[in-house]
């Protein structure tokens, strides 16, 4: 399984209510639809539990395919170009990290 994480910061414009309306209203429901996704999770960051400092990021998220391959070919076709464009729209740093998962086993108390 090949994962992506893109870490998302919002545009100078917009409230964080601003950011999150979009992403989880309109960007959301773009992203589930891109060709060969098997796995999507959108991860809003919590200003007000990471303090000190303001996080540089207000969402992170994943995505799994199949392959790099894969993942490629949803960000050529005509809705992946659509998908990336409307995020560069609304944000004003991505960052995209390709991972190894690495899944552990979850510990019982």
């Amino acid at each position: 399984m090949f994962k992506a994480i893109i870490l998302l910061t919002r545009g100078a414009d917009q409230s964080p209510a601003d950011f999150r309306q979009w992403w989880l209203e309109h960007h959301a429901p773009l992203a589930r639809q891109l060709p060969g996704l098997r796995g999507l999770t959108f991860n809003l960051v919590a200003p007000d539990l990471n303090r000190p400092e303001d996080p540089p990021y207000d969402g992170v998220s994943e995505l799994w395919f199949d392959s790099r391959e894969a993942f490629d070919a949803a960000y050529a076709s005509e809705l992946g170009k659509r998908v990336a464009s409307d995020s560069l729209q609304h944000v004003s740093g991505r960052l995209r990290l390709f991972v190894e998962e690495h899944v552990q086993e979850r510990l019982q108390s």
